[in-house]
This record gives structure tokens, sequence and C-alpha cells, in this order.
């Protein structure tokens, strides 16, 4: 049985597709996909980062799992994890494989002054 780590409050998680080198050597599969991170808050960053690290020295598969927007479970393969401690608490990064479809483009313009100027374009949500 697959090991998933499981957003059980909250609002769903931000994608963010990356383009470093070393995690696009983590896509290597047969079926084309993203690979995102998202920067979860949590309370035990270290152990979940140890389940994921355990989950892939057996070999096995660990598993994202949250709801959609739309409130439906969804789920992502977990490709690496990350912990940070900041002043507000601790973080964990994870980066998945998402399947091409379930990328959102975010568009977004910020000027030099620090005004937002999203809500000009109708961009904010």
């Amino acid at each position: 049985m697959d090991e998933k780590i499981t957003i059980i409050e909250g609002p769903p998680p931000t994608f963010e597709t990356v383009s470093d080198g070393w995690a696009l050597g983590l896509s290597d599969s047969p079926i084309l996909a993203d690979i995102a991170i998202t920067r979860l808050r949590t309370y035990n960053g270290p152990a979940l980062v140890e389940r994921c690290y355990r989950a892939w020295h057996n070999m096995q598969n660990i598993y994202l799992e949250y709801r959609t927007s739309e409130g439906l479970e969804d789920s992502a393969p977990i490709v690496a994890a990350r912990t940070l401690e900041i002043d507000e608490g601790q973080i964990l990064l994870l980066w998945v494989r998402l399947n091409n479809n379930e990328v959102d483009l975010e568009l977004g313009y910020d000027d030099d002054s620090g005004e937002d100027l999203n809500d000009d374009f109708g961009l904010s949500q």
C-alpha cells in the first residue's frame, strides 16, 4: 500500500511549476508530467520528510492527498521533500509530479512602486 501525506484542513495547496535543472531530473517517467512545488505549514516537518525518505528507501510511492478548489479529493506523487524552520513555525516543501492538465497558470503584475496592479486587470482573487 502506498504511503500518503494528507492535508486535513486549510485551503487547497498552491502548486508552482519548477524549471530548476535538478527538479527536471525528477520527472523521469513515461507519462508527460510537470514538477511543481507546494509550501505547507506543519507542526511536524522532520517527521513528514522522514516518512517520505522511508517510503522511497522501501521502493514505495508516497502521495500528497488534498482537496481541490472544487472540493474534490485529488493526489499527486511526491518526488522530493524538505522542511524549513521560520519565525512562524515549520514549512514543508514538497515537489510533486502533476499531469499537464492539473497545472494552472497564475498571471500577475507588480510595478516597482509595490502597488499591486492585478486589480486593474481583474486578476485578483
